[in-house]
């Protein structure tokens, strides 16, 4: 398969939203104009989205809604489910760990860490905050498909080294700093200012 930009599979992703919307409701199909005006694009983009992965679909009859859906989901891997944990239990740290559609979308926090002695042993959502010294030992007892870093921004590029060292692959980055990682790890990183920045020019150049 060729490269994939992350501009098509965030699209992919917004396209399952609006197809489970169109299946809750009983749609039984829906045209690439209206995915199309829901996700804020254009016929041809959604139909070259698809492209990538085969065909679907049929000309004059659009896509089968039960059909496509369980096709984007085995695409974005959301057939199956990953075990999560979350490093950092601050106000970020629990306002995630009490987000109800990362358990529907089959990703399972299992674990919380922090080095706060205050923290340690407190109850979260079901949870107990660990102490972040057990973080390799826990690991290697139980990898982990993803980590959720939310630490101060001088915490973090320590802590995704030693998440790295245990084999952790896949990071989700809300510390504010510019995190490096071999090449066989991907890091998305969610920068909060930035993103009220964006809204701010917007807002300023109208």
């Amino acid at each position: 398969m060729r490269k994939i930009s992350e501009s098509t599979v965030r699209r992919l992703s917004l396209y399952l939203r609006f197809l489970e919307q169109f299946d809750a409701q009983g749609q039984a199909t829906i045209s690439s104009a209206e995915l199309a005006r829901r996700g804020g694009t254009t016929s041809a983009q959604v139909r070259k989205d698809l492209s990538f992965f085969g065909s679907f679909g049929k000309r004059g009859l659009g896509y089968s809604v039960p059909e496509l859906t369980a096709r984007i989901r085995d695409i974005l891997g959301l057939r199956r489910t990953y075990r999560v944990v979350l490093v950092g239990a601050g106000r970020i740290g629990s306002a995630l760990i009490q987000y109800p559609g990362f358990r529907q979308r089959g990703f399972h926090v299992r674990a919380i860490y922090d080095t706060d002695p205050k923290k340690i042993g407190s109850g979260w959502n079901g949870l107990v905050v660990k102490d972040a010294r057990q973080l390799e030992s826990d690991l290697a007892r139980e990898p982990t498909d993803i980590a959720i870093v939310v630490t101060p921004a001088e915490a973090a590029q320590d802590v995704v080294d030693r998440l790295v060292r245990a084999g952790v692959k896949a990071i989700l980055n809300f510390a504010p700093a510019q995190l490096v990682v071999p090449a066989d790890v991907v890091v998305k990183s969610v920068n909060m200012a930035l993103e009220l920045e964006t809204l701010s020019f917007a807002l300023a150049n109208r």
